[in-house]
């Protein structure tokens, strides 16, 4: 065989080679992008709750000391002035850190105050309280071990504008705009909710208050799985500066 032919089919061969190998890396890369979104869309593995009963119960009396005033008895909430504590599905993805941290720490720019003098224990008994009213399985871990959003922030603020600005308000500043939605653009919510809480929310709503659900035939708005997550991450720019 001719020397130069002799040269250049181990070249061919190994072109060959590489070009199969890049096109299964591509598959690859595209099978984990299209795999970590599935696992944010699959259904959230559920835990049983259980309530100290009569921590929940000195839980009552300081929630009727402290919170009543504005979330209502049974903290139900009052629409456009405080939201429901005790809605199923908002207590199904909310953790024990998240309702202790938002007690304590309250919610700058919105009408929650901080509740830090009452300290640890007593904010405990008050999320023992709240737990006591559960109806369904404890979602928070899985929820929050789902993968972070990577979504268009650019494709989000114009979703947001057009979906979700009618109830949270043009930058998500809540009640304090006169919205009836609460206040999903500012720092005090945002750095304690994970990508997950923020999905789920959007995905399954909440019962018995304005926030319906947004994915689905039976939704609000029946959105895609990109568009929710371009939502989240807009919501990451913390839309509300003030």
């Amino acid at each position: 065989m001719n020397t130069k032919y002799q040269l250049i089919l181990p070249l061919l061969a190994a072109g060959l080679i590489l070009t199969g190998c890049d096109k299964k890396t591509e598959v690859k890369e595209a099978a984990v992008v299209k795999n970590s979104i599935t696992v944010g869309r699959s259904e959230p593995v559920g835990v049983p709750v259980n309530v100290d009963m009569a921590l929940a119960k000195t839980g009552e009396g300081l929630y009727n000391q402290n919170c009543v005033f504005c979330h209502q008895p049974d903290a139900i909430g009052k629409p456009g002035f405080a939201p429901s504590l005790t809605n199923k599905e908002f207590l199904s993805v909310a953790s024990n850190k998240f309702l202790m941290g938002t007690i304590r720490d309250g919610r700058p720019g919105t009408g929650m105050p901080p509740f830090s003098h009452l300290g640890r224990s007593q904010v405990e008994a008050i999320v023992a309280y709240l737990r006591s009213h559960a109806k369904l399985p404890d979602v928070s871990a899985s929820v929050d071990a789902q993968p972070e959003s990577h979504g268009d922030p650019r494709l989000g603020e114009l979703w947001f504008h057009q979906i979700c600005s009618t109830c949270h308000g043009t930058y998500g500043d809540g009640y304090s705009a006169g919205s009836t939605g609460t206040a999903i653009g500012k720092a005090g919510f945002l750095n304690k909710v994970t990508d997950g809480f923020i999905r789920y929310t959007v995905i399954k709503g909440r019962t018995n208050t304005r926030m319906l659900g947004f994915k689905g035939p039976e939704a609000m708005a029946n959105l895609t799985d990109a568009e929710i997550e371009d939502i989240i991450a807009y919501l990451r720019t913390e839309p509300s500066k003030s």
